[in-house]
């Protein structure tokens, strides 16, 4: 079995695949200040308790933008699983070219969903994640990662709303009954919700203008973007496992670029 582990600035998403087959997806902030064996335990736990022995785990394969967190991680790893996980980073063979000034500078996290995207849905294709960060990356026909946008992450909207703002609640990210709010939380939740749907819309729109790809295909992630892809016409696919899937098709690009089975 393989083991993907992909690290984000707020929880590390954990799948375990036998083959093509994801049989468990796991979740755990992402915190700097645990140790090898914290990490080890964590996970051994985790895949007990979905009924998978740990000793089944034949390979592991990580993506981090969390640089802090890779030492503890990459040492349990090694301890509890005993292999050497692959590490998705500048060499790691993944079929997509980066087209960019500083091709470093690019996430392992969005290299991870353009593959993905690119390998089950085709290109061009537009890759949305919705995650702290929200991104929208472009991948033309024949694979290059061509331009990518940035925006702050939904979560992150909502914390400024209520971090910076004395008399405003914290609230549930959800999408209100109308926009016609006549409360304070109705009121945030349509700002936030059908705000960050117009957002969505008139980047894809603007990339079309822009890129003159007209055949584009828009697939989307990450936990929030449900909310926002059940409400838009302008997202075509929604693949709640598009990370996980990445570092499983890169895990097989290595091991044939290695010459394995």
């Amino acid at each position: 079995m393989l083991l993907v582990i992909d690290v984000g600035n707020t929880h590390i998403t954990l799948g375990v695949f036998d083959k093509k087959e994801l049989k468990g997806t796991f979740r755990m902030t992402t915190r700097q200040s645990r140790t090898s064996d914290e990490y080890g335990i964590l996970m051994c736990n985790m895949l007990e308790y979905r009924g998978i022995q740990k000793e089944l785990v034949d390979d592991v394969i990580i993506s981090s933008v969390v640089p802090d967190v890779m030492h503890s991680l990459i040492s349990s790893v090694i301890k509890y699983f005993n292999t050497k996980p692959y590490n998705v980073g500048p060499g790691c063979k993944t079929g997509i070219r980066i087209n960019a000034i500083n091709p470093k500078e690019i996430g392992a996290d969005r290299i991870v969903d353009a593959v993905a995207a690119y390998e089950l849905y085709g290109g061009p294709v537009l890759v949305l994640d919705f995650g702290t960060a929200t991104t929208y990356d472009l991948i033309t026909e024949d694979g290059s990662f061509v331009a990518g946008i940035t925006s702050p992450g939904i979560e992150i909207s909502a914390k400024a709303l209520w971090q910076d703002a004395a008399k405003l609640p914290k609230i549930a990210i959800e999408k209100p009954d109308s926009i016609l709010a006549k409360e304070t939380i109705s009121s945030m939740q349509a700002g936030l919700v059908y705000g960050y749907i117009g957002q969505v819309e008139y980047i894809v729109k603007k990339v079309r203008e822009e890129s003159g790809i007209e055949n584009l295909k828009v697939v989307a992630t990450g936990g929030l973007g449900k909310i926002i892809a059940d409400e838009t016409d302008s997202i075509d696919v929604y693949d709640a496992q598009l990370t996980l899937k990445g570092l499983r098709i890169i895990y097989e690009k290595i091991k044939k670029s290695r010459g394995r089975e």
